[in-house]
């Protein structure tokens, strides 16, 4: 039986812990874990939990459904029309994620039965990665078990294990690192991200260094952290980073963390709301240094991590260390494919269509998950790229739909970004962009007592809302965000705290938000299109 819960769903009402405690635990006051894949006795009292839940947020499956081994292919351009192409259509979704397991359940669901493929470079089924950073790595969970609900049968061709090396739209064909060519009528990418590598080469192969991305890197440091290392190094204090040190605290494992900003999580929710989680963390026995970075690593003669030299001149013993140093988008294999895809990730229009160089938005196309670059009309139709869990489900939706659906039934992506955090015991929820922000002030709850929400404000409106261990109260804010409702809010609340009186968010500056393809020239006629693929120039 697999188990999937949707935490930005969830509201920490508990009621799935009374009624199967043994896969569904608590953790503080609102943090939920439970086991991805619990043993079929646990079925009944499973089920009763999912039907219990207050908000529907657990998802089951009983049947693992084995990956089938890919047929013999034939594609004939299909007929452009839609109940047609629902029957004779031939899809490819590349991008074996969360995102593109959710869009091949919405096809099949919305009745398309036509040939669907689904492509991925890792040699796995779909799975989910939050567990991977919080239930591995404290034992709860072996990684082998973290495979994505696959509901009723697919019913598609899959290409496990090979990566996609290019794409080309004229004849609409994926390129594939076996040489091979899959043909398509209509392609979504959901080619996701990897996790940034340690930039020195000879440092990265010390044994000791990890990252943190795949159940292998997971199941290779759980490993490590069972031993019992001396001191673990985490090198990032993005979220990634945090749920690792929270990880090592729960199995008394010394840690210390270094951030080179001014505290953890300030790149996400500002230095003011950071300033906070480095408190939590301080008070678990974390050892944390921010603005301070690793100069070197270091091994012995058998190449095992064993020191790291510090930015402050400081030398710090360490047996482990993770690199949580964020996140690269796959849009290498699209390089000449005439796609508007860089460093941002893949363009596209709120419809999930892709844009192509010229900046025309294509027919057949679809982008969605952590590739996927899209404007946006709450944050004045910047273009954002979302890593988030409930953002690849809500996205892989839309765009699955839309690819067969005719123009006039299409629907734009416009659900705000939400994630969450689980970390020493405290579940952290937000809802909205809180770097698209100027301004925050607690609007409810007690920072001494780590249950508060605090809402951000951008040129006097209500942007974004993060919850620590107060997440009932954000579906009311996301309601305030989508009004644009004026900030401060001036609302009477329950536990209202004594002082209302804003700050400045202390958000990260970004460089100025570039397009990703610019018109060049002097004249009308001398007009041309360049796709500008670097982030910085």
């Amino acid at each position: 039986m697999k188990v999937v819960v949707d935490l930005t769903r969830c509201q920490g009402y508990a009621q799935c812990a009374s009624a199967a405690p043994d896969v569904f635990a608590m953790q503080g006051d609102e943090a939920l874990l439970y086991d991805t894949d619990p043993d079929d006795a646990q079925r009944e009292k499973v089920v009763r939990a999912a039907a219990a839940c207050p908000v529907q947020a657990i998802f089951l499956d009983r049947d693992d459904t084995r990956i089938r081994q890919p047929a013999a292919e034939t594609h004939v351009a299909a007929p452009d029309s839609g109940e047609e192409f629902k029957r004779t259509g031939h899809i490819v979704i590349v991008g074996a994620s969360l995102a593109g397991l959710r869009a091949g359940r919405t096809l099949r669901q919305e009745g398309f039965t036509g040939s669907l493929t689904v492509i991925g470079d890792e040699p796995h089924a779909p799975y989910d990665r939050p567990p991977l950073s919080k239930q591995v790595l404290m034992g709860q969970v072996p990684a082998r078990r973290t495979g994505l609900p696959r509901g009723e049968e697919l019913d598609a061709h899959w290409r496990i294990g090979v990566a996609a090396t290019g794409l080309d739209l004229s004849s609409k064909q994926v390129l594939l690192a076996d040489g091979a060519k899959v043909g398509f009528d209509r392609l979504l990418i959901a080619t996701g991200v990897r996790a940034r590598p340690w930039p020195n080469e000879a440092e990265a192969a010390l044994d000791g260094l990890f990252a943190l991305h795949t159940p292998e890197d997971a199941e290779g440091l759980r490993q490590r952290l069972a031993a019992g290392p001396g001191r673990v190094l985490v090198i990032g204090a993005g979220f990634t980073g945090c749920e690792v040190a929270s990880a090592c605290r729960e199995l008394d494992v010394p840690v210390t963390v270094l951030e080179r900003g001014k505290a953890p999580l300030s790149g996400a929710l500002g230095a003011v709301i950071g300033d906070i989680a480095a408190q939590i963390q301080r008070d678990h026995g974390v050892d944390l240094r921010c603005g301070t970075r690793v100069e070197a690593l270091e091994g012995d003669d058998s190449g095992r991590l064993r020191r790291a030299r510090l930015s402050d001149g400081s030398t710090l013993d360490v047996d482990v260390a993770v690199a949580a140093l964020g996140s690269i988008r796959n849009v290498e294999w699209l390089e000449g494919s005439g796609l508007a895809a860089g460093d941002w990730g893949v363009a596209c229009d709120a419809g999930c269509r892709a844009v192509d160089v010229n900046g025309v938005v294509t027919d057949d196309v679809f982008v969605a998950g952590d590739v996927a670059r899209c404007p946006h009309p709450v944050y004045d139709y910047q273009y954002l790229a979302l890593e988030h869990w409930g953002n690849a489900v809500a996205q892989a939706g839309i765009a699955a739909h839309n690819m067969i659906s005719a123009q006039s039934e299409r629907w734009p992506h416009l659900a705000l970004p939400e994630f969450w955090s689980t970390q020493f015991g405290t579940e952290i929820k937000s809802v909205g962009v809180p770097t698209h922000a100027d301004q925050v002030v607690i609007a409810q709850g007690s920072v001494a007592e780590r249950r508060f929400v605090a809402v951000y404000g951008y040129r006097g409106r209500i942007s974004a809302a993060v919850a620590f261990n107060q997440a009932k109260w954000l579906e009311f804010y996301a309601g305030l965000i989508d009004r644009a409702a004026p900030f401060p809010p001036s609302f009477r609340t329950v536990d209202q705290p004594t002082d209302e009186r804003p700050v400045a968010a202390e958000v990260p500056e970004r460089p100025t938000p570039q397009a990703t393809v610019v018109v060049t020239g002097h004249g009308p006629s001398e007009r041309r299109a360049t796709l500008v693929r670097r982030a910085y120039l």
